[in-house]
């Protein structure tokens, strides 16, 4: 925790996740206005003491839709990252405890799924499913494990010539008790680097799709389509783009020096000398 504290940059993040997530978890005492209520007299009001952050071209209040947004577009990054670490962790672990003709198959189709652009995959996958919160869930969470997968396997490459592994071996544990209890466990800090990473990445990849409009459909609020409201109204409507495009670059941003700090955390033995 004291090397975690020294990177002041991660301290900053974490406060401003915090105040991300407060806004999600305490959304209705937060916005008090209804984001999906039309106003037709506040048409693209500029923001105000009434409404901070204006209002978008059906009355609706921005800052509402933001704050209730934010619900949306985390419950969608964390779970996707969920499955991503989960399917990376279980094929990264068999590779790297088997070894061998298991190891190659498998490290092979990774090969393969990284060779495909992985935001084209992503379009090209939700192009034909029905466009929904699930579905963008599981796309983004299934089309993103392939780095988990070769960190953990390479981090069990070694782990598992290690004497706590043979002494377990020679005690008659199972190879799904050794992976489970002994190799995962101390695995698991690079991987948890890697998924607050891939948290930022998966807003990002959300918003996008919700840009294009093939990720989360209107009237539900993300911080993706609050951007497609505002893109036609640029020139005249400022705040429509502005305020959703800075929480979704601070969110972003504040993940990844997160993750320097989190690696200071959990990995010492990188800390300079």
């Amino acid at each position: 925790m004291r090397n975690f504290l020294k990177n002041k940059m991660a301290v900053v993040s974490a406060g401003f996740i915090i105040m991300i997530l407060t806004f999600a978890l305490l959304a209705p005492f937060i916005a008090r206005q209804d984001p999906s209520a039309i106003d037709t007299n506040l048409v693209l009001s500029a923001p105000s003491a009434a409404h901070v952050f204006g209002t978008d071209t059906l009355g609706r209040d921005v800052f509402s839709r933001i704050v209730y947004g934010s619900r949306i577009s985390l419950s969608i990054s964390f779970i996707a990252v969920g499955i991503s670490v989960f399917v990376g962790l279980f094929f990264g672990s068999i590779a790297g405890y088997y070894g061998g003709g298991i190891d190659s198959v498998i490290m092979r189709f990774v090969d393969i799924m990284l060779c495909f652009p992985t935001f084209f995959l992503i379009l090209a996958v939700i192009a034909v499913l029905e466009p929904s919160i699930f579905n963008i869930m599981v796309v983004i969470g299934l089309t993103s494990w392939m780095g988990v997968a070769r960190l953990v396997r390479a981090e069990i490459l070694t782990l598992k010539e290690r004497d706590f592994v043979a002494a377990s071996r020679v005690m008659g544990a199972s190879d799904t008790w050794i992976i489970v209890r002994h190799l995962i466990p101390n695995a698991i800090g690079p991987v948890f680097v890697s998924a607050t990473l891939g948290i930022g990445g998966a807003i990002l990849t959300e918003s996008a799709l919700s840009f294009l409009g093939i990720g989360v459909q209107p009237p539900t609020p993300s911080w993706g389509n609050i951007l497609m409201d505002g893109k036609s109204t640029l020139g005249v409507a400022w705040w429509l783009t502005i305020f959703p495009g800075l929480f979704i670059l601070f969110t972003v941003l504040s993940y990844n020096l997160l993750s320097e700090g989190l690696r200071d955390m959990l990995e010492p033995r990188l800390e300079d000398k």
